[in-house]
This record gives structure tokens, C-alpha cells and sequence, in this order.
């Protein structure tokens, strides 16, 4: 599968000096200017030098910056990061009825689908199911807007196994359940702009303690990832004023289709036992 210049990042951003962060974070944030405006004029408008640019492509392993720049030409695109400005342009495109929001939302997401298979390390992906598969635990952490995400990743996974659990549940003290955990354990984070200050202290932690992190964003530039073993950047753009998080689901529930595949007859039996249990106890209907 061909690098892009997040995923690239995703490896490296740890390692990077700041001049090299920052312009990182300009181009980033402004994909327009990179695509279409002089080098010099990127310097000046970024207060980066050009050859930050250049060490910067260099360091991602490009051949050159306009090899970097030609990525960004073949998928211009502009970033709205505050969420009153995306209401504001959302009212203004479909408030009145102009344009169809169904539509322009369907068709983001299909396109969000679309660039999640082209960007996913597959390599990447089979490992990380591999090592979920033989975690001894597995503890779930988002917060903010990932908490659903982490929720339905947690009922997901309770029908095959009582070792995956969602951190921090009922007032439960996320320390609590990174403690005692070590390199048989695995932690999956899934944290986006504004990230949960507690969901990049808990990858910090983790590492910290040798548990093998897993973290879900859609941005190079999120902490966790300098922690992370495996690293997933889901694309989530929109005409919302939020976020989509069409492809986060679909990734965790590629990842949870992948770990079942590979722990064999005992999680088959547990997911018919549970299925028993949920008829026994009336808590699914059958008329």
C-alpha cells in the first residue's frame, strides 16, 4: 500500500524537531496554500523557513518537496476545525433548503470509506488483530466525542470475551485500570480534536508500563500517537458541524471481525452461551 503523508507523519511526528513540527502543522492546516502557492510564500505566510519545508519532506522520505507538494495537489482539500464556523457554513449550505444535507453527507462518507481503505497500513492492521487476539486484557479508552465510539467497541467485543472492558465505567478510576497491567495487555484509544486530556495521559501511561497501545484519531498531530504501537488515522470529513465517525466504525468493527477470526471455538461457544443467556433473561425480543 503507497505511504501518505499522515500516515508518514504519524511515524515520525514524535521524532521531529519543532521547527519541522510546525511546519508540519501549517500544511496540515492549510492544504490549499501547499498545494497552490510558491514555496517562499508558505514560508512567509507560516514563518517557516523554506528549508524547514525541504528537511521536513526530506525527513518524511520524500525525494523532494514537490513530490510532497504533488501529494497535496492530488487531494486538495481545506480543514474547518472549529465547530461554530462548520455550523455556521452547514446553515448556510443547507439551512435553506438550497442543497440536499443527505446527500452531501452520504457522499462524504463514502468518500471517507473510500480514502480509509487507499490510507490503512493492511500489514499494520493484521498485527494489531494478531496481538488483540493474544492480549491478556484489553482495556477501551475514549472520551468527549469517542466515548460512544469506545462503548459500542465494549458491548462489540463482550459477546466473545470478558477480558476486553471499557476504562473509567461507573466512576471506575482509570488508573486503577491501567495498574496491574503490563506487555501482555493492550490498550485501544480512540481520541480526536479536542482531545480528552485523559486519553492521552492513559496512552502515556500505558506505554509507560509496556501495555501495547492502540490509538484512533484522525490527525498526525495527536499526542497519543508518540505512544502508540499501532496507529490508525481515520479520515472524518464532513458538511457536519462534527466530525464523522462513519469510518471509526467501520474500523472497529473490522478490527473486532479479525480478533473473532482468530480465537477459534471458544469464542464461538461464548457468543452462542451469550446469545442463550440474552433469551433466557428476556432481554432481546423474540414474538
Amino acid at each position: 500500500m503507497p505511504t501518505t503523508f499522515e500516515s508518514r507523519l504519524a511515524d515520525r511526528y514524535g521524532d521531529l524537531s519543532d521547527a519541522l513540527r510546525q511546519a508540519a502543522d501549517f500544511l496540515r492546516a492549510n492544504p490549499v496554500d501547499m498545494a497552490t502557492r510558491p514555496l517562499r510564500t508558505v514560508s512567509r505566510e507560516s514563518g517557516v523557513s523554506a528549508a524547514a519545508f525541504s528537511r521536513l519532506a526530506r525527513a518524511l522520505e520524500y525525494e523532494t518537496f514537490d513530490d510532497l507538494r504533488e501529494e497535496f495537489r492530488a487531494s486538495l482539500g481545506r480543514r474547518v476545525e472549529n465547530f461554530a464556523d462548520r455550523a455556521e457554513q452547514l446553515q448556510d449550505a443547507h439551512g435553506r433548503g438550497g442543497t440536499s444535507f443527505f446527500d452531501d453527507h452520504l457522499a462524504a462518507c463514502r468518500s471517507n470509506l473510500s480514502s480509509l481503505s487507499e490510507r490503512t497500513d493492511r500489514r499494520m492492521l493484521e498485527a494489531t488483530a494478531d496481538r488483540l487476539a493474544s492480549s491478556r486484557k484489553v482495556l477501551l479508552q475514549g472520551g468527549l466525542g469517542s466515548t460512544g465510539v469506545t462503548e459500542y467497541l465494549a458491548y462489540l467485543a463482550s459477546f466473545h470475551t470478558t477480558d476486553w472492558v471499557m476504562a473509567g465505567r461507573m466512576g471506575a478510576s482509570l488508573g486503577g485500570g491501567i495498574i496491574g497491567m503490563d506487555d501482555r495487555d493492550a490498550i485501544i484509544i480512540v481520541t480526536k480534536p479536542p482531545f480528552a486530556n485523559r486519553s492521552i495521559k492513559a496512552a502515556e501511561l500505558a506505554a509507560a508500563r509496556g501495555v501495547y497501545v492502540v490509538v484512533i484519531t484522525d490527525t498526525p498531530a495527536c499526542p497519543a500517537l508518540q505512544y502508540a504501537q499501532s496507529r490508525f488515522i481515520v479520515p472524518t470529513e464532513s458538511p457536519h458541524f462534527y466530525s464523522s465517525y462513519v469510518a471509526t466504525l467501520f474500523l472497529v468493527e473490522t478490527l473486532i471481525g479479525m480478533v473473532v477470526g482468530r480465537t477459534g471455538e471458544a469464542a464461538r461457544a461464548r457468543i452462542a452461551d451469550v446469545e442463550k443467556a440474552n433469551r433466557t433473561l428476556a432481554e432481546v425480543w423474540s414474538g
